[in-house]
């Protein structure tokens, strides 16, 4: 077990110290300039770097946070290491964990201390932050708001009077490429039960400006957390088929996921039998609300009331039996008008079907990508404001930030879902011996 003695957890040069009494009051500059000045001779004489790895600056920026994290313990705990009122006390310190953070100065090792009970919640490094905020963070923050390069640039220059040039604000967001990349290639769960597949259309600079689809991959898994499984690129022109998707599903297969009980998406070429073959236990459900809307756009807007009103009875069928005589129905009243409308259902039919018979906890999140739609609304906001991007790699950036962006007091795409425990009985229902397997 890991060590939680600040003392012990990294290997780096000793920081310079003084006498507690030289420390200046911060905002006593003469005195923190004095201070900072025999520090840095210190260090010097001793042979320690001031910036680098294991640096003046990144040793004190280690010591301090360490320092924070272990008299948040204290507090946590309500005793001293090593002190005997923590016998019996109901909680108790159990080690510490490695957790390494980007700061201003470059990335910092810490040991983060854990208790027994688990519910030690630090502030000085929150739990799931790996970056700390700074002007670094404001830029990041502001780039994933959407916000381009320029209007960050003018925006720090009015506010904080900061002078900062474009390219510097550049290099600052290419620095969470790495997160991105890891984020991408993250192991995933063994099970998702539902996974969902949307897409959106952004402008991308290959030659020229063109509209390019990047696919966004949306697992459940089996405690009802929402999860970006990863956003892919997709071809110019909308060119994707079989080999593009079988690309995709192959690697969210390499990273971990041996079964899905439903894939939920749109329409797309290729996609349904490349779901069969890289999980062959898995139904299809087409997207309703993408049906719904492909139905519309070969219907006259006089019209669009009563085809709704009629659409909806077909997919709010009790039975697929009863979906099908709606249909029938359906179909003999609008065949001769709206040809193409009919065509585009009687094409869906097979993928559209299997929610039916599922019970009705289950068929909201199934039968619509609401949950992808809502995350495609904070990647429409983003980018709103941006002509096009100058390539792929810049797309990706923005709505990686969008993605993994946590926003306290507001709903978040990611999540639990409302009702999970009655939708995970339905699927054991219809899934028991793959959820045992899963489980």
């Amino acid at each position: 077990m890991t060590s939680t003695s600040a003392a012990s957890s990294t290997t780096a040069p000793a920081v310079p110290t003084l006498g507690p009494r030289s420390v200046p009051v911060v905002g006593d500059e003469p005195a923190m300039r004095d201070w900072a000045a025999e520090l840095v001779e210190r260090a010097r004489s001793e042979g320690v770097e001031l910036t680098g790895e294991d640096g003046l600056l990144t040793a004190l920026v280690r010591q301090v946070l360490q320092t924070g994290l272990e008299v948040e313990m204290t507090d946590h705990v309500g005793y001293e290491p090593h002190a005997v009122e923590g016998r019996g006390s109901g909680n108790s310190r159990n080690g510490s964990y490695p957790k390494t953070v980007t700061t201003e100065i470059g990335k910092v090792g810490l040991q983060v201390p854990r208790d027994r009970n688990g519910t030690f919640e630090p502030v000085t490094v929150r739990k799931g932050e790996r970056r700390l905020e700074g002007l670094a963070g404001n830029v990041i923050s502001l780039y994933a708001k959407g916000m381009t390069t320029g209007d960050i640039q003018a925006h720090l220059a009015e506010i904080y009077g900061t002078d900062i040039s474009r390219d510097t604000i550049s290099r600052i967001t290419d620095a969470v490429v790495e997160d991105m990349v890891a984020w991408q290639n993250r192991p995933l769960d063994r099970v998702y039960p539902v996974i969902l597949i949307d897409a959106i259309v952004v402008k991308i600079r290959d030659g020229q400006v063109a509209n390019r689809p990047i696919y966004v991959a949306m697992g459940v898994n089996m405690d009802g957390e929402r999860d970006v499984l990863g956003c892919w690129v997709g071809p110019t022109g909308g060119g994707e088929g079989a080999k593009f998707w079988m690309t995709v599903l192959t690697e969210l297969r390499n990273r971990g996921i041996q079964d899905t009980f439903i894939v939920c998406c749109d329409g797309l070429k290729g996609l349904p039998d490349s779901i069969r073959a890289t999980w062959p236990l898995a139904d299809v459900q087409l997207c309703v609300v993408h049906l719904v809307r492909s139905s519309l756009r070969y219907t006259a807007k006089k019209h669009w009331g009563q085809v709704c009103r009629e659409m909806r009875e077909i997919y709010t069928a009790p039975t697929v039996d009863a979906a099908q005589t709606r249909f029938d129905e359906f179909a003999e009243r609008w065949r001769d008008k709206y040809p193409a409308m009919i065509d585009t259902w009687d094409r869906a039919w097979a993928e559209f079907t299997p929610f039916l018979a599922f019970p009705v906890e289950l068929r909201t999140i199934v039968y619509t990508t609401n949950a992808i739609e809502s995350l495609n609304a904070r990647f429409r906001k983003a980018i709103r404001h941006r002509g096009h991007f100058p390539n792929e790699q810049s797309a990706l950036k923005v709505l990686f930030l969008v993605a993994t962006e946590r926003r306290p007091n507001r709903s978040n795409p990611t999540g639990r879902i409302n009702a999970w425990k009655g939708i995970l009985n339905a699927l054991t229902i219809h899934y028991g011996d793959r959820i045992q397997a899963a489980g």
